[in-house]
């Protein structure tokens, strides 16, 4: 019987040795070809014509919806599972919405790979364990404990900035007292002693900042409506200007949970820990480039979607931001609740 033929695709050269060893245990299967990266992918199915693909799908020049949906179009009988990082319950859906096979969490035992691996060969879908409560239930909601307050998150975004307590309360229209008091109730839940200690904090966990579009929505007395779940990254070095386009994203698409950064260190910091799902980088961060911080976060996540936003529309901007890795590139005049709908609505639809 000729052997099962494989295909490993990551971007990281020890990760497929990795893995092929652990294939090497499998009977009558053979590793055939490898890629690096996505257009390397499509030529290695191309030319090779595997009975299975094993990818990462956090390659360079790799969109992972559109590609999954294409080798499955090209190659009918081919099997492709995913070997994947990330743990986010709508991404893992859209893939396997998209014609994956089976989708294997990188963070498990490698005997759970091999397992995988002849599941899927026997035309079984395979969802490593730790996912299938996610894909039941949804996303459970958010710990108490755990949730932060909109005031909460502004003290923290002003302590990251390095501000003092006077700036703090003249920002936001309090009183010294009352930013101390706050401080020591948040201290308490971050389970830290001191302002040092909270910065490191969120330097390290700046998911923390996230607000759910939900209580976003409650804040602004907008709609709450029954829509999928979605992370969303607001990336301006404007304080103002993310707190109104907060609000017009809670209204547009309330289940979103929102993350801001001011430039490109929080970003990375962010994405390293979190999946984003659609981000909107405004162009100009201060001293810093957003086609630049664009390019960045295309590298290290080429399944997020970036769409460009400015108050100074260009050509070139236009035109460098889509080679940087941007879906699309807006006026910011022309950003309002209906426009975010659509196109959050087309990235939740995946």
């Amino acid at each position: 019987m000729a052997p099962i033929r494989v295909v490993l695709a990551d971007d990281h050269t020890i990760v497929r040795a990795g893995i092929r060893n652990t294939l090497e245990n499998i009977p009558n299967l053979e590793v055939v070809g490898e890629a690096g990266d996505g257009t390397e992918l499509l030529t290695v199915l191309r030319n090779l014509r595997p009975d299975l693909v094993l990818v990462d799908v956090n390659m360079p020049q790799f969109d992972p919806i559109v590609a999954v949906r294409r080798m499955c179009a090209d190659y009918p009988q081919l099997k492709v599972l995913i070997i994947s990082a990330y743990d986010d319950a709508v991404y893992v859906r859209g893939l396997l919405t998209a014609g994956a096979h089976g989708y294997h969490l990188k963070d498990q035992p490698l005997r759970d790979l091999s397992l995988a691996v002849e599941r899927v060969l026997q035309g079984e879908r395979w969802i490593s364990s730790p996912l299938l409560d996610k894909l039941v239930t949804g996303p459970l909601p958010a710990d108490p404990a755990e949730t932060l307050s909109a005031r909460q998150r502004d003290i923290l975004e002003l302590l990251r900035q390095g501000r003092s307590n006077q700036d703090i309360a003249a920002t936001l229209g309090l009183s010294a007292k009352t930013i101390e008091n706050h401080l020591t109730r948040l201290y308490r839940q971050l389970g830290v002693t001191n302002r040092l200690e909270a910065i490191a904090h969120i330097m390290r966990q700046p998911e923390r900042l996230a607000l759910s579009g939900v209580q976003a929505a409650r804040d602004c007395d907008g709609p709450v409506a029954n829509t999928p779940y979605i992370n969303l990254l607001l990336v301006d070095d404007n304080a103002r200007y993310r707190n109104r386009l907060r609000q017009m994203v809670a209204r547009a698409h309330p289940q979103a949970t929102i993350y801001e950064a001011d430039g490109n260190r929080t970003v990375v910091q962010l994405i390293k820990r979190v999946f984003i799902h659609l981000a909107l980088v405004d162009v100009v961060l201060g001293d810093e480039s957003g086609i630049q911080c664009a390019r960045t976060m295309h590298t290290l996540s080429p399944a997020t979607r970036i769409v460009l936003i400015s108050a100074y529309p260009d050509a070139e901007f236009h035109r460098s931001g889509l080679e940087a890795g941007a879906c699309a590139f807006l006026d910011k005049k022309s950003l309002d609740i209906l426009t975010l709908r659509q196109i959050i609505g087309d990235i939740a639809a995946l």
